[in-house]
């Protein structure tokens, strides 16, 4: 007779998988260079940013296309600036060892 816990529950399969510390290096170089990579690009676009706006800036300030920009409306933009700079120039602390194993109870 199967009690009515038993009912209905599904089997579960565990996986694990392990890596060898030469694995877990690799993908650690990985991670890493894909970080890197996605910093450099994020400054790059910052820049080309920056420099689009000091471009559209000077363009509607120089003669002759100040007349056309003052007919149109074109007002300057303001550049790219963050408030707290201070706050964001500072690396994130990234910690990669394993948590304490919390104490049997």
């Amino acid at each position: 007779m199967a009690r009515t816990s038993d009912v209905g529950v599904p089997a579960v399969a565990v996986t694990r998988r392990t890596t060898s510390p030469s694995d877990s290096d690799a993908l650690f170089r990985d991670l890493m260079a894909q970080l890197e990579g996605t910093e450099n690009r994020i400054t790059v676009a910052r820049n080309r940013y920056i420099k689009t706006v000091q471009d559209y800036n000077v363009t509607i300030r120089s003669f002759p296309t100040n007349l056309t920009a003052m007919v149109f409306g074109y007002k300057q933009k303001a550049n790219f600036a963050v408030e707290n700079e201070k706050e964001i120039s500072t690396a994130p602390k990234v910690d990669f060892n394993p948590p304490a194993a919390a104490p049997a109870k």
